[in-house]
């Protein structure tokens, strides 16, 4: 079965439709599928649902969408960073669902694990909770959370084989793996494809059972925040 893709607009032919749910990974502004996000963009696909820790600023990553106004509500745990988020959701044009962060990554595993819910404590009391079934187990009181189960799944990775055997680097490893893991469909971009049997297995953090389509492309690397101080008089 061939995996590598010329371009991300060819990994995302026939994948997309108006309405569909997108796991995207990404943490802050690491490990952004930057590419694929840019082929959403100019596809026109609208009504998405996205699920990912944060929706980038605005000018990257899910801000493109944002700005396009393709996204139609987010499913994340912190937003700052992106005025335009901001202005939409202030105004009620954008729904947003605030999932606490490990909860929300735990909803994205479990759902690539075949797990439809979970019990936890987290948010129980507050928020998060309204709605929600609460069950008590030993005198504690957890609240059900429901498993993501994505139509795509676009993520960023460091390195990959052209069996979908991905390694991711850093932080960018933190939201990407169960952002991959629970789409139906799971594409792929990487800033290098190295050759099959290559990968030392040990250090494959998802394997390509999980990953359908891939592509190669260049990277930009961005600083969300750039703080500096004065260099000090010798």
């Amino acid at each position: 079965m061939k995996k590598v893709y010329g371009s991300a607009s060819e990994a995302l032919d026939g994948l997309l439709s108006d309405g569909m749910l997108v796991a995207a990974g990404g943490f802050g502004l690491c490990g952004i599928p930057e590419l694929l996000i840019d082929a959403l963009v100019e596809s026109g696909v609208k009504d998405l649902t996205v699920a990912s820790n944060n929706a980038g600023v605005d000018d990257f990553g899910l801000g493109k969408l944002l700005a396009t106004r393709q996204i139609k509500k987010m499913m994340s745990s912190y937003v700052g960073e992106n005025k335009e988020f901001m202005r939409q959701y202030l105004g009620g044009e954008l729904e947003l669902e605030f999932n606490p962060q490990g909860t929300l990554a735990e909803r994205m595993r479990a759902g690539g694990a075949g797990i439809p819910g979970f019990y936890t404590k987290t948010g129980v009391g507050t928020q998060i909770a309204e709605g929600k079934e609460v069950k008590t187990f030993d005198g504690e009181d957890y609240i059900l959370e429901r498993g993501i189960f994505a139509d795509l799944s676009i993520v960023k990775a460091w390195k990959a084989d052209d069996t979908g055997n991905l390694v991711f680097r850093k932080t960018a490893r933190n939201f990407n793996p169960p952002a991959a893991m629970c789409g139906k469909v799971c594409v792929v971009e990487v800033e290098e494809i190295v050759p099959r049997g290559s990968l030392d297995p040990d250090h494959i953090h998802l394997p390509g059972i999980y990953v359908h389509r891939i592509i190669q492309g260049e990277h930009e690397k961005r600083i969300e925040q750039r703080t500096t101080r004065k260099r000090e008089e010798a």
